[in-house]
């Protein structure tokens, strides 16, 4: 039995794990989704102590990050290193220290965003068409599913997009895990080696690669592979 700890990406809260943890449960492991913070002051530091805090309460565990909340389980992991025994990113990575999650867009959707940002304090879920312009691939999901995702979404605070999270020394003894769905590890292995700050991290020999062909939310689109893709990535029986 392994123990999972499940964070959620931007826009998204707990439930959005529903059916990944229901089919780990299942299979007899435990398995606690984390609800980040979305108040208004809530920054990507915030959403780092709400992991950090699920796994002082779970861990050790599998500590298991989709998208915005990569970067923050990277940063969580090294804080509470002795609570987590591998680290998964879910068609994410993590970030150098201080580095915003926007600024890994590119410098015109950058200005879009920040366009909103300033409009509302915060970021409202794009529309499907608005993520295809943002190169955020909604492949795998039907209109329905996509739908009731966005009619749940939350507000996304300034601070959780703007702000940065600050870094530690990575562990080369923590195993680390690239679910990569909206991408392949071959164009991964091209940006490590080109050495773009995002993947550069990933050249270690802790690290490891799984293809899950879909698009960026697997765990809406792919649940049930999804779920036996990490259940592989367990403790050993």
């Amino acid at each position: 039995m392994t123990t999972y700890v499940l964070v959620p990406g931007f826009w998204s809260g707990a439930w959005v794990w529903d059916a990944v943890a229901a089919e780990l449960r299942a299979a007899g492991h435990e398995v606690h989704p984390v609800a980040l913070g979305h108040e208004p002051d809530a920054t990507a530091e915030s959403h780092v102590d709400d992991v950090v805090q699920a796994l002082e309460q779970a861990g050790p565990a599998v500590l298991v990050g989709h998208s915005g909340g990569g970067p923050v389980c990277a940063a969580a992991a090294e804080r509470a290193r002795d609570r987590v025994t591998r680290l998964v990113f879910v068609d994410t990575g993590p970030l150098p220290d201080g580095t915003p999650q926007i600024d890994f867009n590119p410098p015109e959707a950058q200005e879009w965003i920040r366009a909103r940002v300033a409009d509302r304090g915060a970021q409202p879920m794009p529309t499907r068409a608005e993520f295809a312009r943002l190169g955020t691939s909604t492949e795998g999901l039907d209109d329905e599913t996509f739908a009731d995702l966005h009619a749940r979404s939350l507000l996304e605070p300034a601070g959780v997009i703007l702000t940065g999270v600050r870094r530690g020394r990575p562990d080369p003894s923590l195993p680390k895990t690239v679910v990569a769905c909206s991408f392949t590890e071959a164009q991964a292995r091209e940006l490590i080696a080109a050495g773009v700050p995002a993947f550069a991290e990933m050249a270690g020999p802790e690290w490891s690669f799984v293809e899950l062909a879909t698009g960026h939310w697997p765990m809406l689109g792919e649940p049930v592979a999804l779920a036996e893709l990490l259940a592989g990535l367990g403790d050993p029986a």
